[in-house]
């Protein structure tokens, strides 16, 4: 599976999503544009370690590249279906909105049916964006019965980034 995280703006949610990745032999996509540098030292330092081995993009347009994956959940405090109803399977992208703006309206228009949610009690506004990757990722994973990938091993290599105009050649 893979976090989706459109516009982030906390650097520490997102190195503690890092973390997650890290642990569940997870990838990572950062939607630009991000409210901090990849090389901020809150962010590597909210990661720590676990950089090596999580597998990083970076892209520009989502709608693209939600195209040729077929299984996406988006996962907003806007939905009335819980996150526990989704079928997840071990290639499922799941996005998570901005901090300060959540997900734009066009993509619950366009995918109604794919928008869940973690219930809340109803005066709370939502729970932080890394509580809320691990919640839905950890259920993702108990529904596939934590099948992690054979070759799970912790990898030496440095984190890759790679933004997907030069993987499609556009």
């Amino acid at each position: 599976m893979k976090i989706i995280l459109f516009q982030p703006q906390i650097p520490q949610n997102t190195g503690n999503i890092v973390r997650t990745c890290a642990a569940t032999c997870s990838g990572l996509v950062l939607v630009h544009p991000l409210g901090f540098s990849t090389k901020s030292r809150w962010l590597k330092r909210a990661g720590l370690d676990y950089w090596d081995g999580v597998t990083v993009e970076e892209i520009d347009d989502l709608e693209k590249y939600l195209i040729n994956n077929p299984s996406f959940f988006f996962l907003s405090s806007k939905s009335n279906i819980p996150y526990t109803e989704a079928p997840y399977r071990s290639d499922s992208l799941l996005i998570f909105g901005s901090e300060t703006s959540g997900l734009p309206p066009q993509y619950a228009m366009r995918w109604p049916e794919r928008f869940y949610t973690i219930p809340m009690a109803p005066q709370t506004r939502c729970l932080n964006l890394a509580s809320s990757a691990a919640i839905v990722l950890y259920e993702g994973l108990r529904q596939l019965q934590f099948r992690f990938p054979e070759n799970s091993e912790k990898k030496k290599d440095k984190q890759i980034l790679i933004k997907t105009e030069e993987v499609t050649g556009t």
